[in-house]
């Protein structure tokens, strides 16, 4: 069994973690140094983090999330999508041009291109795409973190406006979502959940 399927069939979902785990900002960032070649859209990296070592603002996002696990985990990463990242195409794709893999009139037309779609579908697209391309982010962050020993939780149903309101977060971004990062307890730990077939939920044609 190959490092990728080992990682992929052990990541679970935590439900709670050892207390005082510290995780550094050195070991966050070398996950973060990995998760930033996921995918995106016209490669724009909607997605930005939000990681919440403080224990105090942790205890206030614990308020608003009504979960017991946002305290005892290591730390909190709020998962957020940028509406207007089209807007920053010409920095993303000026290094194309630097190298000449892209021509003048080509990185014009492409910059325009972007930025033109983006703005014709409108608002709702803008919020869609970047709350697309963050998870597909954070799904990568939550196995780079597995493989480096760490275990995630990702999460919903919390007070979006009070989570916004604690952490400043402007509405140019979407939270996507929430993950809690630690060492879980193990010894809690529920049976995995049933997984369907793959005959359940893949048609070929």
């Amino acid at each position: 069994m190959s490092e990728l399927t080992t990682v992929v069939k052990e990541r679970r979902s935590a439900n709670n973690f050892l207390e005082n785990q510290p995780i550094s900002i050195n070991e966050l960032n070398e996950m973060f140094e990995l998760t930033k070649f996921a995918p995106s859209a016209n490669n724009l990296q909607h997605a930005k983090y939000i990681a919440v070592l403080d224990t105090h603002i942790k205890e206030q996002i614990k308020e608003a999330a009504g979960q017991y696990k946002v305290s005892t985990a290591s730390a909190v990463i709020l998962v957020l999508g940028d509406k207007k990242a089209h807007q920053n195409v010409a920095q993303i794709y000026e290094g194309l041009l630097h190298l000449g893999i892209m021509d003048q009139r080509e990185y014009e037309e492409t910059v325009n291109s972007i930025i033109m779609d983006a703005e014709t579908k409108g608002e709702k697209f803008q919020s869609e795409e970047a709350i697309r391309n963050a998870s597909l982010s954070a799904m990568q962050f939550m196995l780079i973190a597995k493989d480096k020993g760490w275990d995630t939780c990702p999460m919903i149903g919390f007070d979006q406006a009070k989570v916004r309101e604690i952490l400043n977060i402007t509405h140019q971004y979407e939270i996507a979502l929430m993950i809690t990062i630690g060492k879980e307890k193990t010894v809690s730990r529920r049976p995995r959940g049933y997984r369907k077939p793959v005959t359940e939920f893949v048609t070929y044609i």
